[in-house]
């Protein structure tokens, strides 16, 4: 039986962080998506493209008004390790919409977390190292230290969310486009403070 061999998860690790972006190549990546009307992924669909447009908005926004409490700050600084939190993300997903801008808005608050994204269907290795529940789902961070060893990971959601999406799944067998759209009335009304928690749980504080 063939079994994982270690170093194939760094080299794969390694491989994606050389074709990681910044936030702002992330950002600047989805405008130019949007003036050329079309999305990341393997699937260019009507919907993800509409999605992408959608998600734009969703990002712009957070970016402007997510706020992070002076207790968060100050817990989030206290960490003093080198890490790199390299995060698989796609411009059609609405969780990423919601949830990449507030892992942006943790980073910004110490210089020894250094944020790199990388889309997912062009990193399909690293992302099959890291599935949920056998599934690609995104957004994936993944937290390394200073020698690119898995610490810990976070996604797609936040624990808060994934057991009411769980609770959901359990008793109508599917998540419907009703439930959908209470997902990001959810993610309007928590305005990034459970990914902030969360968040704070990868930190170790």
């Amino acid at each position: 039986m063939q079994t994982l061999d270690i170093t194939t998860t760094e080299e794969t690790i390694k491989d994606s962080l050389k074709r990681s972006m910044s936030y702002a190549e992330y950002s600047a990546l989805i405008d130019t998506l949007v003036e050329e009307h079309t999305t990341t992924g393997n699937e260019k669909t009507a919907e993800q493209i509409e999605f992408t447009g959608l998600n734009q908005k969703r990002m712009k926004r957070w970016d402007k008004t997510l706020n992070v409490s002076e207790e968060d700050k100050h817990a989030i600084s206290q960490y003093d390790k080198k890490t790199t939190w390299l995060v698989l993300t796609e411009s059609w997903c609405g969780d990423a919409a919601h949830i990449v801008p507030a892992i942006h808005k943790v980073a910004e608050q110490n210089p020894s977390i250094n944020l790199r994204l990388v889309i997912r269907d062009e990193n399909e290795a690293l992302m099959n190292h890291f599935l949920t529940n056998g599934g690609k789902a995104i957004p994936k961070l993944i937290a390394l230290d200073e020698n690119n060893q898995v610490i810990t990971t976070f996604g797609p959601r936040p624990k808060l969310l994934t057991q009411i999406v769980e609770d959901f799944k359990a008793k109508f067998g599917k998540l419907t486009p009703e439930f959908k759209h209470e997902l990001q009335v959810w993610y309007n009304k928590d305005k990034g403070q459970s990914t902030i928690e969360d968040l704070r749980e990868v930190l170790g504080n």
